[in-house]
């Protein structure tokens, strides 16, 4: 690496830098959640997420996106062999659950009557609660 002739500019270069790698992904989908794959291979289908990944904008769904991993056995008493197992999709390709409907809908944020932020659905304008 170059060595840089101001202080001021060195500092800089490296905020520009990490700024990246720590943004995250802005998303109404948490944990709990019930989606529904709207493109790729699993179109249609619908499962529970598991586990959101912010940093890279993907979502992990029971039952979604099954990928084969062969594996070795590394000790003398387990057993190699092929393990199915899903792998994330992107964030853009789900849509959340609507409750009441059973149907994939868009989620608007509204403010409560006591000043807490909900998630509402566009198509039946009900609330869908969070599972914390």
């Amino acid at each position: 690496m170059r060595i840089l002739k101001y202080r001021k500019t060195e500092g800089q270069k490296l905020r520009k830098r990490h700024a990246g790698n720590a943004e995250r992904v802005i998303t109404k989908i948490t944990k709990g959640d019930v989606v529904q794959v709207m493109r790729g291979g699993d179109k249609g289908k619908t499962g529970k997420v598991m586990r959101v990944f912010l940093k890279t904008g993907r979502v992990l769904v029971e039952g979604i996106n099954i990928v084969k991993r062969h594996t070795r056995a590394t000790r003398p008493e387990e057993t190699g062999g092929i393990i199915e197992k899903p792998a994330p999709v992107a964030l853009s390709n789900v849509m959340l659950i609507d409750p009441k409907t059973g149907k994939a809908t868009r989620i608007r944020a509204r403010i409560d009557t006591d000043g807490t932020k909900e998630r509402v659905s566009v198509k039946s304008g009900d609330v869908i609660p969070r599972d914390r």
